[in-house]
């Protein structure tokens, strides 16, 4: 695996670097478990004022910050900085709330005494990241388990070292610990070396259901618990009552956005047949309009895709699409540029033995199906073998909900564009992953819930009526 930055706007090397050595991955280990032992001791408001300090820094650097992302896999300057945003707010939310969210918890019970589960951190995670949000999928897992007090270890994509180095240079010109997060530029049989090492106790990745089910399976083997999020194919369903101008207007922006490299990018739009052909022209108008550019210009509205590689892969599937039937309803068609662009593209007419019907497209390719009922929507939406997110689009609050509740995804938004915010759970179910990353379920991701019941001592009248304290295993 070689990890260097290539910039997709201009095709240029700008630079490489060497895997971690040995010797960079056993200091990483020993100093993530040395403050484990430390934080372990210390209550997690003792690391609020690191935290929020980290969100200043953050954006105190924003254009420096949204300036390496845009370098690493060409992102518009003007999302990357809104990233950088992101970062800062989800900082803030968890050193306010984590210490409540993390208080012990109370159990009625008919034992003798008090029960409460008492939440403790579980130690040193492997965070195994993606290229599309080079920032914000770092922070969703560190802000959380920092205030637990579970140092972290990075192996970021291959293709944004710059990204993690500037993520972990923030880190250590702030007042938190270095080994709070330690970025090391793994390959493949590092990261299983890393995974099976006993000081560390968990992995959280996000990624491609191979990269999931690889590490999944490393982690299963040496019994560390893990959370995976691995991709989606969202649905974006228009209902017969939907205003067609606000859906239009949020449904090229739902499949544009980071050049539609986003796990949650509405890709599937499923459209009541009333509406099917408007949606369609408008689809083609606002794709039609954007302008592809230098994604440090204000005036781009198109960013390249991330990589050579990425641009090809989209590229293969779009032809294998229209070769099995797919009819191009806009696009496809080559940008005069040297950059990494691909041309918003709009496949309709796609049956269910296409790779297409199946696939998860991550680029500016959308998908359009014309349904006849509420029902035949939920229906072509759950037949994905993945489960991330989605979208519901209704003139009736009540409907698009009752739509939403049948839709097997972890996410749906009705009447609204998706959002990711630090109180909000986020994840997905089938082949989409497990776990939630995020809110309070994702601060006790990675925490030992540990039961304590306290008393002045034992009811000899329940151990003689039977109630016995030991397992009858």
């Amino acid at each position: 695996m070689a990890y260097k930055t290539v910039n997709p706007y201009t095709n240029e090397v700008v630079k490489e670097y060497s895997d971690a050595t040995p010797e960079q991955i056993e200091n990483a280990l020993s100093d993530a478990h040395n403050l484990y032992n430390q934080w372990k001791l210390e209550a997690p408001e003792s690391r609020s004022k690191q935290l929020h300090e980290i969100a200043d820094l953050m954006r105190q650097n924003s254009d420096e910050l949204a300036k390496v992302m845009v370098t690493d896999m060409g992102k518009l300057y003007r999302e990357a900085q809104g990233e950088v945003e992101l970062c800062a707010i989800i900082a803030d939310y968890f050193a306010d709330h984590s210490a409540d969210l993390l208080k012990p918890t109370k159990l009625e019970t008919i034992a003798t005494g008090v029960a409460q589960v008492k939440k403790h951190p579980l130690g040193p995670l492997l965070m195994v990241e993606p290229w599309n949000f080079p920032y914000y999928q770092i922070m969703r897992v560190f802000a959380p388990n920092f205030m637990v007090g579970n140092p972290m270890i990075l192996k970021h994509a291959a293709i944004t070292p710059g990204s993690a180095l500037a993520f972990e240079k923030i880190v250590k010109e702030s007042s938190a610990p270095d080994a709070s997060l330690v970025n090391l530029f793994l390959n493949y049989d590092q990261v299983s070396d890393v995974i099976a090492d006993p000081r560390i106790q968990g992995v959280a990745l996000t990624g491609s259901e191979r990269g999931g089910k690889s590490v999944a399976k490393a982690a299963g083997e040496n019994l560390k618990k893990n959370t995976m999020e691995l991709g989606g194919t969202d649905v974006f369903i228009v209902l017969d009552d939907a205003d067609i101008e606000t859906t239009a207007e949020i449904a090229w922006r739902a499949r544009l956005y980071n050049a539609g490299q986003v796990c949650t990018s509405s890709k599937r739009f499923i459209v009541a047949a009333n509406l099917y052909d408007q949606f369609v022209a408008k689809l083609k108008e606002n794709f039609a309009s954007v302008k592809p550019g230098d994604p440090m210009d204000n005036s781009t509205t198109l960013a390249p895709m991330s990589s050579k590689k990425a641009k090809e892969k989209i590229q293969s599937q779009v032809d294998e699409a229209i070769a099995k039937g797919a009819n191009l309803a806009y696009g496809n068609e080559p940008i005069d540029s040297p950059g990494q662009f691909f041309q918003p593209t709009i496949l309709t007419d796609i049956k269910p033995d296409n790779p297409a019907f199946s696939e998860e497209m991550f680029g500016p390719v959308a998908q359009v199906y014309k349904v006849d009922s509420d029902q035949e929507a939920i229906d072509l939406a759950n037949t994905s073998d993945l489960g991330l997110g989605g979208i519901v689009f209704s003139g009736d609050q009540k409907r698009g909900e009752a739509v939403a509740t049948k839709i097997e995804t972890g996410m749906v938004f009705v009447n609204n564009f998706m959002v990711s915010l630090p109180e909000l759970p986020f994840g997905g179910v089938k082949n989409s992953g497990y776990g939630r990353e995020m809110s309070d379920l994702g601060l006790n991701a990675f925490v030992n819930e540990q039961l304590i019941v306290t008393t002045d001592k034992p009811n000899m009248d329940n151990l003689a009526g039977g109630l016995v304290a030991t397992d009858p295993e």
